[in-house]
């Protein structure tokens, strides 16, 4: 019972996590100026890699399983993925920035 628990848990996080930090992605690149129609869903997996790793790093040990397999992401994962994001997060202000 407590796996299905998790797994309903996990989906929740990441639908209202994703919706809220996605909201604020798309808002803050419609205030820079960036066409969100176009550019918008380039920022959709870097919020996907910030709950993954707030998952990993954090939540996964306040939940209800209990596994042997529970640890956290190796510094030098986190440092690449959190690069990743700040890729992904810049790149349509530098497309933008381009085009102009």
């Amino acid at each position: 019972m407590r796996p299905i628990l998790e797994y309903i848990r996990v989906l929740l996080i990441i639908f209202i996590v994703s919706a809220l930090l996605g909201t604020i992605v798309q808002r803050t690149y419609a205030f820079i100026g960036v066409n969100t129609e176009t550019y918008g869903m380039i920022g959709f997996p870097a919020v996907l890699i910030i709950i993954f790793i707030l998952y990993r790093n954090k939540l996964q040990f306040s939940g209800w399983y209990k596994g042997a397999e529970r640890q956290k992401l190796p510094k030098k994962v986190t440092q690449v993925l959190m690069s990743c994001i700040a890729v992904l997060l810049v790149t349509p202000i530098i497309i933008m920035l381009m085009s102009s």
